[in-house]
């Protein structure tokens, strides 16, 4: 897994300020996200920009899904976040499919604790999801 270069400085200054172990951590869900997107049919590149101070991750030249945004969990230690619009069906699909895999909050994010590995699998595929997101809303519509 190649980690790509930052062609947003202000994204690159942000996961500069994180704490170490915290920007570790959000750098392998970087990795992540950069990867399920190049192997997911109609995703297409990723723009790499900030929303509401968070990295974000969008799929502006397909169209085919939400943006995905990472940040460290506000007001939860130790915690950081895969957030998605809260107006998607994305985080009852998530919860129907891991129940137990993901800690949730509300209608927008996934919680993960930094001392724990990223169910890598699961992530994957909610990543792939996301990233799709209009892409299977179009076929139904």
């Amino acid at each position: 897994m190649v980690r790509p270069a930052f062609s947003d400085p202000r994204v690159r200054a942000v996961f500069r300020d994180y704490p170490r172990e915290l920007r570790s951590r959000l750098l392998e869900l970087r990795r992540l996200i950069f990867d399920t997107a190049s192997e997911t049919a109609g995703v297409g590149k990723l723009q790499e920009t900030l929303k509401w101070g968070q990295p974000s991750y969008l799929t502006a030249a397909s169209g085919s899904g939400t943006t995905i945004r990472i940040d460290q969990a506000k007001n939860e230690a130790g915690k950081y976040a895969l957030y998605v619009h809260c107006q998607t069906d994305l985080m009852s699909t998530f919860g129907e499919l891991y129940p137990r895999t993901f800690e949730y909050r509300g209608n927008r994010a996934i919680l993960l604790n930094v001392e724990r590995k990223l169910p890598r699998a699961a992530l994957r595929h909610c990543i792939s999801l996301a990233l799709t997101y209009h892409l299977r809303k179009r076929k139904l519509g």
